[in-house]
């Protein structure tokens, strides 16, 4: 199909339907046809000058629009505000709306004049948008109205941390019993990790030990001699002395049977 421009849409419909290649209107043919819409802007002849060489038209065209940079005060003052206060990012919050966004806030406006107003436990958005009415509605500085947001926000979080601990400790007097933090599961698996490599380094000295039993162990009894390339050995050959091995051998077996000799129970007198 012919690829066509906007402004044009509706009349090549309308050469459609004259023609039956269209059977039905379309759906938004009349309304187009009741708010058409604009004609593009006509272009411009390049300039000439006496002797018809185009002149440079660089500086006559117009300039290509450019999108201007969309900024809202909130974007600022979020951003500053968690960079004064980088852990609020951590705590849990829920981005999943309900069966309908929730209905603004009724205090707003010249009505809101400190943030205690929108509860005890302000999140940091409820900071951020009290630094916007301070702003808008109280003829604050953009400065000032952040450091008296901010302030009255720290006290409040200040208070509910106070009372949050004196409301644990109470439980704890009367009996009650909490589970792990967060912080303390966090150690145990660290702890459990370590060892288990621990267990790995144990397991890794017992298949070392393993490999090593098939290997000759040489116990060498006596003094150590001095190595002699087999002169010794052959001088002793040559006046007939012959090497015995048995008593190294048999060493420990004579000795286990002397200790059961020695340590063998007495017999009754009955016998």
């Amino acid at each position: 199909m012919v690829r066509r421009v906007a402004t044009q849409v509706h009349k090549q419909a309308s050469r459609l339907l004259r023609g039956e290649y269209l059977k039905a209107r379309p759906a938004w043919f009349q309304a187009v046809l009741d708010h058409p819409p604009l004609p593009l802007p006509a272009r411009a002849p390049p300039a000439r000058i006496g002797d018809d060489r185009p002149k440079k038209v660089s500086s006559l065209r117009p300039q290509d629009p450019k999108v201007l940079p969309i900024i809202y005060i909130e974007d600022e003052i979020r951003r500053q505000f968690f960079r004064d206060h980088p852990f609020e990012a951590f705590r849990p919050t829920t981005l999943t709306e309900g069966g309908a966004i929730r209905d603004e806030h009724p205090i707003r406006g010249k009505a809101w004049i400190r943030l205690r107003q929108r509860g005890r436990n302000p999140s940091p958005e409820d900071c951020i948008l009290f630094v916007v009415n301070l702003h808008k509605y109280h003829d604050y500085s953009l400065n000032q109205a952040y450091i008296t947001a901010v302030a009255q926000f720290r006290s409040l979080r200040s208070e509910h941390h106070i009372a949050t601990l004196v409301g644990a400790t109470e439980a704890e007097q009367h009996g009650a019993q909490f589970g792990l933090t967060q912080t303390e599961i966090i150690f145990n698996k660290e702890t459990e990790a370590l060892e288990t490599w621990a267990k790995k380094r144990e397991a890794d000295i017992s298949a070392a030990a393993n490999r090593k039993r098939w290997r000759a162990i040489i116990e060498r009894h006596g003094p150590i001699s001095e190595f002699t390339k087999g002169r010794e050995y052959v001088r002793l050959w040559k006046e007939g002395v012959r090497p015995d091995y048995s008593p190294v051998l048999t060493a420990s077996a004579m000795d286990a049977a002397e200790e059961d000799v020695n340590f063998a129970p007495p017999f009754s007198e009955g016998s």
